[in-house]
């Protein structure tokens, strides 16, 4: 029998989710639907909405409800989530948000495609896709045990409803909805939990923490401290090249502000992190078949999955587990619809328009990317249905981010000049084969290679292979890419054997990328006509692998390039037909001062100028 009053809080809560993200998407400029505007929000997110948004890339329903099951099966000192994604953001605001926002990109893999090209982007947006749906699912499982747990609703019932509200405030408003539902969702989470705690805490069945017998603090094997560094480096390194994260970073009004941003949500991450912490420690400290709970005890692994709403089902009163389902209901909802309208974003562009239709409007980018939001939602609500193990598909698509995405993303940011599509492709299937070969005991798949301290019994590896792996793929990239630019440029292979193009046979009238702009806003193409053409189909042709254009431009391809060149030609001939003129006029001195002042325009600035 479903519970009424438990029914009523969370309507009432979804309604205050919906209003508010249909009132934020009212903020989206009228007849403005740019890619900036609707996936960036015209790079206009405040200070006050931003540090709420940008706290929210990690504190979700996955983050609360794993930290408290982390605390109650292996302690605090396995709990490196909160402590791992808090020094990702401080590193991704160090190391990438500055030059990222500089550069002006719409999405985290605009710099891959840059580098190496617009297919190899795509075959890079496949772990970044998955990570992100498989994400969206888990949590989304998540939630609909959660209010089968606390007011006995249908779990299908709960998942498809949260679902449908998530992706129509999303795909009403864009980011404008998810920032502003983050600030809403993220108060809710911390005054839900900190309400639940007290009653929690001095319910009679909990015992002292400070009891012997309750270590919620844990240990760390000898045998698993490799496992642990894997998993903190994982954590920290692998939290940087997620959409979730660039989203927010590209959609700041500055680069200074994107850095600012990320350091005051890692403090975020820890603050929010303190209330899932003491649950997870009182529940350590509870008696469970003292309470009335009727399943079985000691817990088995799908009630320690639920250790934070069985806390508020059984050790709150019935009012006060309502509040805290309100803040697992937000936390789930602000990672749900981040997650689709990152996977999305990333589609429409960097698929669909890069790859497929580089011709392809505005306007028609944007329906693109609705019809992406309600397909990834769709997905993501079947998955959490259907699948067992989302969170095993989940940590095979985050360990899939952190050995192939991050190692790449590090080399395009910094070291661009010293990697190319050669190297990236073999580094991918270098670091693909190493974690494959590792298995996963979580999906069901067999160890193929048994890395030195593999724990039989639990069928782990306890060798640290995705950081080797990790740092195979990028040692790969580098070599690859350093010997097949020597071998090209030696002349020991001929230019027709670059097949890529991104070494020797490069067509001239490629543009690449230049150095970040010192305004800290999107780059700009000013060359006249013919800058109005430039894009991946007209400056290069169907034929262009090489990814030398910066897709961060936007293009714009009403004016054919032969007809450009044309007026180009007509504008330098007249100015210099002006020059002479005047020059005539005025007597020869002047003539040389105003050949110092005019230069004659060289190739290169006739195409573009940065």
């Amino acid at each position: 029998m479903i519970n009424v009053a438990g029914f009523v809080s969370i309507a009432l809560f979804y309604g205050l989710i919906l209003v508010v993200g249909i009132w934020a998407g009212r903020k989206k400029q009228s007849g403005n639907d740019s890619e900036e505007e609707v996936m960036l929000a015209g790079r206009s997110i405040g200070l006050f909405v931003g540090i709420f948004t940008m706290t929210a890339t990690w504190v979700g329903g996955g983050y609360i409800n794993g930290t408290a099951e982390a605390i109650y099966t292996s302690g605090l000192v396995w709990c490196q989530a909160p402590f791992g994604y808090a020094l990702s953001l401080v590193f991704g605001g160090i190391f990438f948000a500055n030059p990222m926002r500089k550069q002006g990109y719409v999405t985290m893999l605009d710099p891959l495609q840059d580098s190496f090209g617009e297919r190899m982007g795509g075959l890079l947006f496949l772990p970044a896709l998955c990570g992100e749906v498989f994400w969206a699912a888990g949590i989304l499982a998540a939630l609909g045990a959660t209010l089968s747990v606390i007011i006995d609703m249908d779990h299908r019932t709960s998942v498809i409803l949260s679902s449908c509200i998530a992706i129509f405030y999303t795909l009403f408003g864009g980011l404008y909805s998810v920032a502003y539902t983050d600030v809403i969702q993220l108060f809710c989470i911390f005054i839900g939990l900190w309400m639940c705690i007290p009653f929690a805490w001095t319910n009679e069945h909990v015992g002292s923490l400070s009891d012997l017998e309750v270590d919620w603090i844990g240990h760390v094997e000898p045998k698993k401290h490799w496992l642990y560094i894997d998993y903190g480096l994982l954590l920290v390194f692998g939290g940087i090249p997620w959409q979730v994260y660039f989203q927010r970073v590209l959609s700041s009004k500055t680069a200074g502000r994107a850095q600012l941003l990320s350091y005051v949500a890692a403090a975020g991450c820890i603050l929010m992190a303190i209330p899932p912490v003491l649950i997870g420690a009182i529940a350590k400290a509870t008696p469970w078949n003292e309470t009335d709970y009727k399943g079985p005890y000691p817990l088995t692994v799908d009630e320690t999955s639920m250790i934070l709403p069985m806390v508020l089902q059984y050790l709150t009163p019935d009012f006060v587990s309502f509040f805290g389902l309100g803040a697992v209901s937000a936390a789930v909802m602000s990672s749900a619809d981040s997650s689709v309208l990152s996977a999305a974003s990333m589609f429409a562009r960097n698929v669909y328009k890069l790859i497929f239709r580089q011709k392809a409007s505005e306007m028609e980018i944007i329906w693109v990317m609705r019809v992406a939001i309600i397909v990834v939602g769709i997905l993501a609500t079947i998955m959490a249905l259907t699948i067992p193990s989302i969170y095993g598909l989940w940590s095979m698509c985050s360990d899939l981010v952190y050995v192939i995405l991050f190692p790449q993303l590090l080399m395009v940011v910094h070291f661009k000049k010293h990697c190319n599509t050669y190297g990236s492709l073999s580094a991918y299937i270098v670091a693909l084969l190493i974690r494959l070969s590792g298995g996963e005991a979580m999906l069901g798949l067999p160890a193929l290679i048994k890395y030195p301290g593999y724990d039989e019994e639990t069928q782990e590896q306890m060798f640290p292979f995705r950081t080797m792996a990790m740092l195979l793929s990028l040692i790969t990239l580098i070599s690859v890419s350093w010997w097949t630019k020597m071998m090209f440029e030696s002349g020991k292979l001929p230019p027709s054997y670059d097949y890529f193009r991104c070494v020797v046979n490069i067509p001239e009238d490629v543009v690449r990328v230049g150095d970040p702009a010192e305004s800290g806003e999107q780059l700009s193409v000013m060359a006249g006509p013919l800058a109005r053409s430039y894009g991946a189909a007209t400056m290069a042709g169907k034929d262009e692998r090489n990814g030398r254009i910066n897709p961060a431009l936007e293009s714009d391809d009403d004016l054919p390039v032969a007809e450009a060149r044309r007026l180009n030609q007509q504008t330098a001939q007249a100015q210099v037909k002006k020059m002479l003129d005047t020059a005539t006029g005025s007597g020869g001195g002047q003539l040389s001062q105003s050949g110092m002042g005019m230069a004659m325009p060289t190739p290169e600035q006739d195409n573009t100028a940065f």
